[in-house]
């Protein structure tokens, strides 16, 4: 908006452009971001093309910034269970084995309501997302795509946990009487102590604490995600399952994950995922 939001469509040049990219290198923006930048206007001007507002997509002839594409690893099998363990009394520890074993989006696992998920079936469809609106607050919203609300399978371990959950919010609901939330009742599996909305920039932070608290190695929420394929190996799911969940196309990219997870840590987290299942519900 501050450099080309004034500058007519039909105008735009790839040299202002490219001027934009070196002023926004200048400012100290981030390559990731000015990656995104470009993306954005990229695809705005695809949309100007296709309603016929201009002839050409002039930010296709500007190249895109290079971003170092190592991120951080994910965690391995013994890291994740023992970060499991760890947050096994915690309130939203269901909230974390959706995260690590399904490999959920923070938005999709804080959207996801008990209508979605069918216990009988063993299989639940996301459909919803939490997010925070500017001068709205926190939102439910429609996920993105129609590929996002696919049905998933539901492994009994995700079954175990969220039957604990509901158990755990029935309690929580009688605890706060009159204090509960007024708002729209949502069917929200992971609401808040109180009955609202859990904001996803705080249960990032509540993740860090937990990680912290852990002793393991610190990682985002969105890179705990990718532990999901490993962990699916442990627990037994069958390739074909965890292929639907991964959403792979082909079922050697599942076979090629499955393939990888024997060592001897993972020997030893194949001990600590059994006492995990095993162990009844903390306080």
């Amino acid at each position: 908006m501050p450099h080309l939001g004034k500058k007519p469509l039909v105008k735009l040049t790839p040299a202002q452009i490219r001027v934009l990219m070196a002023t926004l290198a200048r400012e100290k923006v981030g390559a990731s971001a000015r990656f995104e930048v470009l993306r954005v206007l990229r695809n705005a001007l695809n949309r100007a093309m296709r309603e016929e507002l201009v002839t050409r997509n002039v930010a296709l002839l500007v190249d895109m910034p290079k971003v170092a594409k190592d991120r951080g690893t994910a965690w391995n099998a013994r890291e994740a269970i023992a970060f499991l363990r760890s947050v096994r009394a915690h309130r939203l520890y269901a909230a974390c084995v959706l995260v690590l074993v399904l490999g959920l989006r923070r938005s999709e696992v804080l959207g996801l309501r008990w209508q979605d998920i069918d216990f009988e079936a063993g299989h639940f469809t996301p459909v919803k997302q939490v997010q925070r609106v500017k001068g709205v607050g926190l939102v439910l919203k429609d996920l993105k795509t129609e590929s996002s609300q696919a049905v998933l399978p539901l492994p009994e371990f995700c079954a175990r946990v969220l039957e604990e959950r509901r158990e755990l919010q029935e309690l929580e609901r009688r605890i706060a009487g009159e204090h509960w939330s007024q708002e729209p009742d949502h069917d929200l599996i992971f609401s808040s102590e109180h009955g609202g909305m859990i904001d996803p920039v705080g249960f990032s932070r509540t993740f860090d604490r937990l990680v912290k608290r852990a002793g393991v190695r610190r990682i985002t929420v969105r890179l705990a995600r990718h532990t999901c394929g490993t962990l699916l190996a442990f627990l037994k799911v069958h390739p074909k399952v965890a292929q639907a969940i991964l959403r792979h196309s082909q079922i050697s990219m599942t076979m090629d994950v499955y393939t990888h997870v024997v060592g001897d840590s993972e020997r030893e987290a194949v001990g600590m995922l059994a006492e995990l299942l095993e162990d009844p519900l903390i306080g």
